[in-house]
């Protein structure tokens, strides 16, 4: 198991924020965090401490008044950590490329590929063809519905059709490099992990898998250990003292060495 570190910009600041609670309409979003540093201050952190593969979320869709600012932070950051990060939000085959050459490693894609609530193959074709599968990260960010996990989509607010399941892992293992996934019902709240997301991840997953969402303590970090069979990376976002939290980040880092 594995730290990848996170940043996540919401109207130009880093923020950590209730994912459950975030609406496009109005870029309203309850708040747990507003760093006063910039992204490229974390950046530089990460690359410090030789943490590799964290992401960087763009919660702003392109359409908001915000997104600019929160692009120009975003890319403040990849030049402060080249190669060091990966990037998500809005990305599609006509933007991707841009952000690589920028200094992303990977592009982060949901929205995308699960357009109207159904998984487009076409689509998953065309992100292959832009960056190549080395560097696409598949996010599959799930909710619970009748006890069941879908992938939700535009910055987890909408519910897809496709379940989160062994099946659709299997599936979709062979079109990238890596998973990214967020328990959307518990991220932001550092109440605890999503136990059965943990397992279903730990007994399917067979590419580099990173899971986000509830940890709040080191109780947390060794049950996601447990659960996940040693196979998942984890990201702490709220509970860590960078983010104003009680986890302190150097005792993370200690854990995990």
């Amino acid at each position: 198991m594995r730290f990848r570190p996170c940043i996540d910009i919401h109207n130009g600041k880093v923020k950590q924020i209730v994912g459950s609670s975030l609406k496009d309409q109005g870029d309203k979003a309850l708040e747990n965090f507003v760093a006063s540093q910039d992204a490229a201050f974390f950046a530089r952190l990460y690359y410090k401490k030789g943490l590799k593969g964290g992401h960087i979320i763009l919660l702003n869709p392109p359409e908001s008044e915000y997104y600019e600012k929160t692009r120009q932070q975003a890319l403040s950051a990849l030049s402060a950590y080249p190669k060091g990060l990966q990037i998500g939000g809005g990305i599609s085959p006509f933007n991707a490329e841009f952000f690589l050459k920028n200094g992303a490693s990977h592009v982060i894609v949901t929205s995308y590929v699960f357009k109207d609530g159904q998984l487009h193959y076409d689509r998953l074709k065309e992100m292959l063809n832009a960056v190549g599968k080395e560097h696409l990260v598949l996010d599959l960010s799930c909710r619970r519905k009748e006890n069941e996990y879908y992938i939700v989509t535009d910055r987890w607010q909408k519910y897809t059709d496709v379940k989160l399941n062994a099946e659709t892992i299997e599936k979709l293992s062979c079109c990238c490099d890596e998973f990214l996934i967020h328990a959307v019902d518990v991220e932001g709240k550092s109440q605890g992990i999503e136990q059965d997301l943990a397992v279903l991840l730990g007994n399917t997953c067979k590419i580099p898998c990173t899971y986000a969402g509830g940890v709040h303590d080191f109780h947390d970090l060794e049950l996601l250990k447990e659960l996940g069979k040693g196979k998942l990376d984890v990201t702490i976002g709220s509970a860590l003292d960078l983010f104003g939290g009680k986890m302190k980040f150097e005792d993370v880092l200690a854990y995990m060495k």
